[in-house]
């Protein structure tokens, strides 16, 4: 059956690829030509164009493309109390690339007072017919980030410290976008990913993370985070493995994490990545109890513009079935199509014709 409730049948991750007057705008902001509020009027004209988009392709559910940010989790992490963005002398590694040498540091007490993305939601919701739906990193990937020497010494005594304060962070964050209207709240989280890569596994260790019982850490931290969620509000999480440029970071299947992502943290549903082998098997799937949890299952690539036959799409949805009933299953993109600014490699007509495709897909398995 259809669902009136998100995660819908059909749905999708949330950033979009930006448009030309956006990239154009960002880079002469960058480089002192506009100012910050010259960029906004960009934004504030394009936006509209972007959830209009969304919503001729007939998704019950737009977000503004993500088309304010630089990044899809340091832009939010920046906006929170005592956190802030600072240069690295390298990027995140990737397959081949590394992005912006940038990452976060903690210099005082964790907290969420007055953030700057409640405008952007607000913006959204007065801007689309449909259900807004607000897309934020999730409280572990912070955690995960942070580089040694990232965290005060004065504040926190190491970077597990945090734990509290963040997920404390974390409530306030809910109630206000609650407060904002939001119903449709998505955490982005790259961190259950490396959690199910040896070879990330081995590199956090060697930055000086404490792996041993991180999943129950981050079990914990998630449920702490979202323990106050209204009755009315949806929150899902995405579980990503990288997406810069149409490349990746980690490989590994679900099984190291199933059991406690899908059936010990309070999430109303995961977005899971499945686009290709190296997801692993829908097996993992059988840890989803039967109720009201949703998996949507990202059967359809954003990493390349090559349309996926409907059939090749069904069959995969149909396997996923055998082990999640279908009534708990949905459909969107693997990912977004521009975590970054820079965005993945096709073009804005290819990425529309996925769109198309999966709300068209939904319809014809689900009704």
């Amino acid at each position: 059956m259809p669902r009136a409730k998100p995660p819908f049948r059909a749905d999708h991750v949330g950033s979009y690829l930006r448009t030309a007057p956006i990239t154009e705008a960002r880079a002469k902001r960058d480089k002192g030509q506009i100012s910050a509020a010259d960029l906004k009027k960009v934004e504030d004209q394009e936006i509209p164009k972007v959830i209009k988009k969304q919503e001729e392709v007939g998704l019950q559910c737009t977000t503004d493309g993500e088309y304010r940010r630089m990044f899809w989790h340091f832009d939010f992490y920046d906006g929170l109390d005592n956190v802030e963005i600072y240069e690295l002398d390298h990027g995140i590694q990737f397959q081949g690339v590394q992005t912006k040498p940038k990452s976060i540091r903690v210099k005082g007490k964790i907290d969420f007072t007055n953030h700057p993305m409640l405008d952007h939601f607000k913006f959204l919701k007065a801007n689309t017919k449909v259900m807004p739906k607000m897309c934020i990193p999730a409280p572990t990937v912070m955690h995960f980030r942070l580089e040694p020497g990232a965290v005060d010494s004065k504040v926190y005594s190491d970077r597990d410290a945090i734990y509290d304060d963040l997920a404390a962070a974390y409530r306030k964050a809910v109630k206000a976008f609650y407060d904002a209207g939001c119903r449709y709240l998505q955490f982005d989280d790259t961190a259950w990913a490396y959690l199910c890569s040896d070879v990330e596994m081995k590199k956090a260790k060697e930055r000086g993370m404490h792996t041993d019982g991180l999943a129950d850490a981050y079990t914990r931290l998630i449920n702490e985070s979202i323990k106050d969620k209204p009755a009315d509000m949806t929150i899902t999480t995405h579980v990503c493995r990288g997406n810069f440029r149409s490349t990746w970071i980690a490989s590994g299947g679900y099984e190291p994490i199933a059991e406690r992502m899908l059936a010990q943290c309070n999430y109303d549903g995961y977005f899971l990545e499945y686009d290709s082998e190296r997801a692993g098997s829908f097996e993992p799937l059988r840890f989803l109890p039967k109720g009201n949890k949703i998996v949507v299952v990202g059967v359809v690539t954003s990493k390349s513009g090559t349309l996926e036959s409907k059939d090749t799409v069904k069959r995969r949805i149909d396997e996923a079935s055998k082990f999640a009933p279908l009534d708990q299953l949905a459909l969107s993109p693997q990912c977004g199509f521009a975590s970054t600014e820079e965005g993945n490699i096709l073009t804005d007509e290819q990425q529309w014709a996925k769109m198309r495709q999966v709300v068209e897909i939904a319809q014809e398995v689900w009704g």
